[in-house]
C-alpha cells in the first residue's frame, strides 16, 4: 500500500550507508516491499542491518521479503521538532513496530493519522509505502497505519 506524502518538503532524504550494507532495504521499499536481513547459518532475524549475525557470528547475512504487519510495542508522541522542517508538525506520533512472523524484530516509524488519536499496545499495524519520486535521488519511506 502506497501513501502521499506524509512529511513536509525539506526533510533529507535518506541514502543507503557508504557501505551499502542497507543498499537492499532501501531498494526494496521502491519496490513496495520489506526486507529484512535472516542468517542462513542459524536462521536468525534481524534488523537494523549489520554484516554478521548478532546470535552466531556468521557472516551469512541474506535479506528476505516480510509481511509489512506488525504489532505496537511502544510509542510516543513528540511535539517538539526534530528537523527543522517539522516545525510545526508537531505533535506526531512514533511507534516501535514488533513484527511477529520475523522473529520479533522491531522497527520504529511514523504512525499515520490524527496526532491526538489513541494509541494502545499490541494493536495492528501495517507498513505503508511513501514514495518521494521527485526527490534528487528517489526514495520510498515506511509508514505504519492501524489495521483494527
Amino acid at each position: 500500500m502506497t501513501v502521499d506524502s506524509y512529511l513536509p518538503a525539506g526533510m533529507p532524504a535518506p541514502v543507503p550507508s557508504g557501505d551499502d550494507l542497507d543498499l537492499a532495504y532501501w531498494e526494496g521499499t521502491r519496490r513496495g516491499e520489506l526486507l529484512v536481513q535472516r542468517c542462513d547459518g542459524c536462521g536468525t532475524w534481524q534488523w537494523g542491518p549489520e554484516w554478521l549475525c548478532h546470535r552466531c557470528q556468521s557472516f551469512d547475512m541474506q535479506w528476505q521479503q516480510i509481511a509489512g504487519n506488525g504489532l505496537i510495542y511502544s510509542w510516543e508522541r513528540p511535539w517538539h521538532p526534530v528537523h527543522p522542517a517539522l516545525r510545526g508538525m508537531g505533535p506526531y506520533t512514533v511507534v516501535l513496530v514488533e513484527m511477529p512472523l520475523a522473529g520479533k524484530i522491531r522497527m520504529l516509524g511514523n504512525l499515520l493519522g490524527p496526532a491526538d488519536q489513541e494509541v494502545v499496545i499490541g494493536a495492528a499495524v501495517e507498513a505503508v509505502f511513501e514514495p518521494h519520486d521527485d526527490a534528487d535521488i528517489p526514495y520510498t519511506l515506511v509508514q505504519w497505519r492501524l489495521t483494527n
